[in-house]
């Protein structure tokens, strides 16, 4: 069965959690193989998402700055093909992105993120090259994440990179496989 999952709502329904025990950044790689809708391609099937079982923890979120100046560049590529046009979401690691991130990296699709987490997720779109840039996030830990479609199998692949990011910084964080 084919997971039929939005980019969109993979960035947003990663807002917010902790399921991955911090390695050493950036070298954490995860790449998962879901079927994302195109917009001049109809899906073949519906999904059913699956419910969260973790709760927005408001108090978690509290104590996470929305914003700052630190900024993650970097090019998005998958077996050497640029991926151009496409979305990078920046979302930082709670418990309850954590859950989210579990479920994708099993190819699952997840209900979207509470509207609360999203204030917290920052997004782009990659140049035609696959270069992106970020700008004013604050400082933390962060699951970097993109998608492309891999020419080989016809199958959309999430790239997820969790990074350590600290005040001010300028991190090349390379999503690629």
């Amino acid at each position: 069965m084919k997971a039929w999952i939005p980019l969109a709502l993979v960035g947003l329904s990663l807002a917010g959690c902790q399921m991955m025990e911090p390695g050493p950044p950036p070298e954490r790689i995860e790449v998962i193989e879901i079927g994302e809708p195109r917009p001049d391609v109809e899906p073949a099937e519906e999904t059913s998402r699956i419910t969260r079982q973790v709760a927005f923890p408001a108090e978690e979120y509290a104590s996470l700055e929305k914003s700052g100046n630190a900024a993650i560049h970097g090019r998005l590529t998958l077996n050497g093909r640029p991926g151009a046009g496409e979305t990078i979401s920046v979302a930082p690691v709670t418990t309850y992105s954590a859950e989210a991130a579990e479920h994708a990296l099993a190819g699952q699709a997840v209900e979207p993120a509470d509207p609360r987490a999203r204030e917290y997720t920052h997004t782009t779109r990659t140049d035609d090259s696959g270069r992106f840039t970020v700008q004013g996030l604050p400082a933390g830990e962060f699951y970097v994440s993109g998608s492309m479609v891999n020419t080989a199998n016809g199958q959309r692949q999430v790239i997820l990179r969790q990074v350590s990011l600290r005040n001010g910084q300028r991190l090349d964080v390379e999503l690629s496989r």
